[in-house]
């Protein structure tokens, strides 16, 4: 008799299990780490929907960007904003994230809420915005990283109704 078969282990079927949880790990993408913000005005939120030639284009997202080395999520979101959209903005506090992995790339989305302050929108990396009531969010296709962030508003506009 195997010590454990009596809880279920099988000696080969463990070792496999161990390979390939091992092999998982070592082609897993690393995780870049990308900073967005909700802009509220009005009782509106900004999005911005990708130009087609950019990755994942014609998808609606909440502006913002990638993190470079040495800065802090505000600062690299005030930048991406300031790069992408041309306008000034505070940051405000943390409102969620999500990951996904994307063909490309695996992202973490580190989402805040921001105010606007100042500039003309410019639309550089995008071909449209809109500000838009939480409760149409749903109609637009979102790219797959910014979905949970369009459920937590809308479950969070519904429960402040």
């Amino acid at each position: 008799m195997l010590i454990g078969a009596g809880w279920g282990r099988h000696p080969v079927r463990e070792s496999v299990r161990i390979m390939e949880a091992s092999m998982t790990r070592a082609t897993t993408p690393n995780v870049q780490k990308v900073t967005a913000a909700v802009i509220e005005r009005d009782g509106r939120i900004l999005i911005a929907r990708r130009r087609r030639e950019e990755l994942l284009g014609g998808k609606w997202e909440f502006p913002g960007g990638k993190l470079e080395s040495g800065e802090t999520m505000e600062q690299c979101l005030k930048r991406e904003l300031r790069e992408e959209l041309g306008i000034e903005t505070e940051v405000g506090e943390f409102l969620c994230s999500s990951r996904f992995v994307y063909r490309h790339m695996a992202v973490e989305l580190l989402v805040y809420r921001a105010s606007y302050v100042s500039g003309e929108i410019v639309l550089l990396k995008h071909d449209r915005v809109e500000w838009v009531l939480p409760e149409a969010l749903k109609e637009y296709d979102f790219s797959e990283a910014d979905r949970p962030v369009v459920r937590r508003l809308t479950e969070d506009f519904a429960s402040a109704l």
